[in-house]
């Protein structure tokens, strides 16, 4: 802060800033962040309108949930999964823990269902190390305690 002697009163001011004139170039950035903001919005709100429904895989929710950065019925994740082209990114190179804290819980041959243990054991994984997720029909084969392949066991 520097301050002047004007007919011996002292003013204190901040140098470069005057509150009587507004700095253009603060207007258009006003403008400009209102613009992103409308934008933005936009597009979100064009995003749902086009992909409204929970097991869209290019929903809103969904994609969200897949890269960790909203919360999504996680039975609802695991179905939507069959249209994701990308659904291997979710389970490739991942451990045993880490996939347990994204899904829930795993389930193991024994503790599954009786159409996806016979689909198991029919299958090229048979005496692999190997869980599903959750009740879904999604088997997860591991080398080392890394997720491997992400199998779809159906039609069997």
């Amino acid at each position: 802060m520097t301050g002047i002697t004007v007919c011996g009163q002292e003013l204190r001011f901040t140098p470069g800033y005057n509150s009587h004139v507004q700095n253009p170039m603060r207007k258009v950035l006003q403008i400009g962040l209102i613009l992103a903001l409308v934008c933005c919005g936009s597009i979100v709100l064009a995003w749902t309108y086009a992909h409204p429904g929970d097991g869209d895989p290019s929903g809103l929710k969904y994609v969200l949930w897949k890269h960790g950065l909203s919360k999504m019925d996680l039975d609802t994740a695991t179905a939507t999964m069959v249209g994701d082209a990308n659904r291997d990114s979710i389970v490739l190179g991942r451990s045993r823990a880490q996939l347990q804290n994204r899904f829930g819980y795993l389930q193991t041959t024994s503790e599954t269902s009786e159409y996806n243990r016979t689909c198991y054991q029919n299958s090229a994984w048979k005496s692999g190390n190997v869980a599903f997720i959750r009740r879904s029909p999604w088997l997860i084969v591991f080398d080392n305690d890394k997720a491997t392949a992400l199998v779809l066991m159906k039609g069997c």
